[in-house]
């Protein structure tokens, strides 16, 4: 809806996995086993434009390696 403003006050943390794959986690609420915080924290918008920015392969970093990078 267009000038609906975002009520969601939750503050998430980029968190990422061995594979290189990137998410967002919800503050307070343990980082699920296999993935990392990757440092960067704020609301959802703020994350995952730092997702957007850095993430730029969607290959798992598996894949990429067996094609050679």
């Amino acid at each position: 809806m267009t000038g609906q403003m975002n009520t969601d006050a939750t503050r998430y943390h980029v968190v990422v996995n061995i594979e290189e794959q990137y998410s967002i986690w919800p503050d307070g609420k343990p980082v699920p086993e296999g993935w990392r915080l990757e440092g960067m924290s704020g609301d959802r918008e703020h994350c995952l434009s730092h997702i957007k920015d850095v993430w730029t392969d969607m290959r798992p970093l598996s894949l990429r390696n067996q094609m050679g990078g």
